[in-house]
């Protein structure tokens, strides 16, 4: 049975996958424009996504989408803190912090954050694998084919599912030698990340391959450029899209869903739950 922990606290366990809510604190994200750029707006973002039933949030103030430019430490901290310190007090589920420099992280954790969602798997950073081990943290370990700027200009790979899998499982080989045990660990093949169409659907196909790793499989799909090439809809029109890929994860082996439209996708879960006979799961 795969469990995922956070600094003593248990995030994923049991059959029924637990869904990320996204809360983009950052003027230019792909999905929605920058409404959530405020921490006042994030915060109520982040209480309306708990009521809708999300059983984590995912705080990120750094743009990955295709072609963005990184922000410095300073402006980073400036968006991502002040959500995180407001979150803790306003929800009771665990909060993670998407970032890949050891200073937000750190001073996230300390706000209250338990989840470290790094899309470089600890590979631009060396000081934040320290952050995790000296938590006690979770950690999400993503793959990305080359940096956010540039991801997506002509991505190659010879056998995209085993070049995934070698490279995490290489990742979760190195965190595991370093302190941070294998239960505290995620894995994200980083739908988008430097894949294009084709890679992403054969991702998809062959989720369960990632299951052998032993370790939690975060998969995000919402709202991506996959989805408008498959449905032709832009990014505020693929709410049906978006449940559907992400259902069809969780069915593949998917513990945790990341996405944009937490209420959909939950009444989602609910329905297919029943009629998988999956048993709910509560937080310890």
């Amino acid at each position: 049975m795969i469990r995922w922990e956070a600094r003593g606290r248990e995030v994923v366990a049991g059959l029924v996958p637990r869904v990320m809510g996204i809360i983009n604190v950052t003027p230019d994200s792909f999905s929605d424009g920058g409404r959530t750029s405020r921490p006042e707006h994030a915060v109520e973002q982040g209480s309306l996504f708990e009521r809708e039933g999300a059983d984590l949030l995912d705080v990120g103030g750094e743009s990955s989408r295709p072609g963005s430019e990184p922000v410095s430490l300073v402006e980073e901290l400036r968006r991502v803190l002040p959500v995180v310190e407001r979150l803790v007090e306003r929800v009771r589920v665990p909060i993670s912090v998407d970032t890949t420099k050891s200073e937000v992280a750190r001073q996230a954790v300390r706000a209250g954050a338990s989840i470290i969602n790094d899309i470089t798997a600890l590979s631009s950073d060396r000081r934040l694998l320290d952050v995790v081990v000296e938590s006690g943290a979770g950690i999400v370990l993503m793959h990305m084919q080359g940096v956010p700027r540039t991801m997506q200009h002509a991505p190659h790979y010879e056998d995209v599912v085993g070049e995934i899998l070698r490279y995490l499982e290489g990742r979760i080989a190195w965190a595991e030698s370093m302190g941070v045990e294998r239960f505290r660990i995620a894995i994200d093949p980083g739908i988008g990340f430097g894949k294009t169409l084709e890679h992403n659907l054969t991702i998809l196909r062959n989720l369960e391959r990632f299951a052998t790793l032993g370790c939690a499989l975060l998969v995000g799909t919402s709202r991506k450029g996959m989805l408008g090439t498959l449905t032709g809809r832009p990014v505020q029109e693929r709410v049906s899209a978006s449940v559907t890929s992400s259902l069809a994860a969780a069915v593949a082996g998917a513990n945790v869903l990341r996405v944009h439209d937490v209420g959909p996708l939950v009444d989602a879960i609910k329905v297919w739950s029943a009629v998988r006979g999956w048993d709910e799961v509560s937080y310890s």
